[in-house]
């Protein structure tokens, strides 16, 4: 019964963490390194991440710069940001890739707000779903006589304590990233 739920405590916050991650690639209307993060640069025939050719750093509220680490990386790497949908442009001096990160217009924020609605949602159902297998795992238990059936209930509200608090921190991040992007 405690490993079902350790399990379910693990799978949720790994949920809630790959929603974090997910949040911080979503652009605002300030500069952050984490906006290439899912840049992948085709390189001398290879798929590289960004990160894997370059420093890249946020100067100021509204500069990203990028310096490659080697001069020939640098065509491939505007390529790869033009690309990648990221309402961004990047220009080049020949060493260093600068990328002015433009404020949102309100169309902008009113889209990636339903962006994140749609991936708070999806989330939420993914700790349902855990808490679903949970719950039928448990049952299973109890079904081949391992626990008894005031075990199977009190584990059974534990299950539903834990889901309604991932759901509730997968809410509060979603909340969070809203605030973040409706800031002018």
């Amino acid at each position: 019964m405690r490993q079902v739920i350790a399990e379910l405590t693990a799978k949720m916050e790994k949920v809630v963490d790959v929603l974090a991650r997910e949040f911080t690639t979503i652009r605002t209307g300030r500069a952050n390194p984490a906006l290439l993060d899912n840049i992948m640069v085709d390189y001398q025939g290879e798929a590289l991440p960004l990160v894997q050719l370059a420093n890249i750093v946020a100067r100021e509220a509204n500069l990203i710069v990028i310096q490659p680490w080697e001069r020939t990386s640098i065509k491939a790497i505007e390529r790869a940001i033009l690309k990648s949908n990221l309402g961004v442009s990047p220009s080049s001096n020949g060493n260093l890739i600068r990328i002015a990160v433009p404020p949102l217009s309100e169309e902008r924020r009113a889209e990636l707000a339903k962006l994140l609605a749609r991936r708070v949602e999806d989330h939420r159902v993914m700790i349902r779903n855990i808490r679903r297998d949970s719950i039928a795992k448990l049952k299973k238990m109890e079904k081949n006589k391992e626990i008894s059936q005031d075990e199977l209930k009190s584990a059974t509200k534990q299950v539903d304590q834990f889901a309604e608090a991932f759901i509730g921190k997968v809410s509060q991040l979603g909340n969070d990233k809203e605030k973040e992007i409706k800031q002018i």
